[in-house]
């Protein structure tokens, strides 16, 4: 394990912490898409199934199990115990349009035909467009409050590094994973526009809009 993956994994769930401190300091989850998290809440759910098959290590149980949590809480605080301020009107992405293909890809395109590999694969392709239902209502209200954007900054971040984290075992181990690279690469490249304007706007005290993404 590297330091760009530990970073990484560091960045992702202190993404999510901040998710969830917004939400119970406010009690409120205005501005946050449930879609979205439910999209997340399933990429950890099809993804850590190997937790009842395989044992890594110690740090990888403990991140999988943490992480499988804190996806369930947000989806309870949304949908449950603040389900009152959530604002379904804007979060209007049809999940639909990318389950469908993602659904498809992942019998198409994978490692081996076997159910854990489809449903891991699965988890890949659907992490990296699993953003896309926030960042569309995002574009849809035309601005995201600060602690949002810190949200999204370290979501995005959490990626980067594991891309650096490829590149890093690709020359040191000499492993190469194309649908883990290639997906990832996407996903980043949706927070493109969102690294632009957290830099020019959020970071000098400014409101963020953001454009559609797609």
């Amino acid at each position: 394990m590297n330091v760009f993956r530990i970073l990484g994994d560091v960045s992702h769930l202190l993404a999510i912490i901040i998710l969830l401190l917004k939400i119970q300091k406010s009690k409120s989850c205005a501005g946050i898409s449930g879609k979205s998290q439910i999209l997340f809440a399933l990429v950890f759910t099809t993804r850590y199934l190997d937790l009842f098959t395989t044992f890594i290590s110690v740090y990888n149980t403990v991140m999988k199990v943490i992480f499988l949590i804190c996806a369930y809480i947000t989806v309870y605080m949304i949908y449950g115990k603040f389900r009152k301020t959530f604002d379904s009107e804007n979060d209007s992405f049809r999940l639909e349009f990318l389950l469908v293909p993602v659904t498809g890809l992942s019998f198409l395109e994978n490692h081996s035909f076997t159910p854990l590999e489809i449903l891991w694969t699965f988890s890949i392709y659907l992490e990296s467009v699993a953003i896309l239902p926030q960042l569309f209502m995002i574009s849809k209200t035309g601005e995201a409050e600060t602690i949002t954007t810190h949200y999204l900054f370290f979501l995005g971040l959490y990626r980067a590094l594991y891309i650096a984290n490829w590149v890093w075992r690709y020359y040191t181990e000499d492993f190469y994973d194309q649908i883990a690279i290639v997906s990832g690469v996407v996903q980043t490249i949706f927070y493109c526009d969102f690294f632009y304007l957290y830099v020019t706007k959020v970071l000098k005290g400014k409101k963020l809009s953001l454009p559609m993404p797609v």
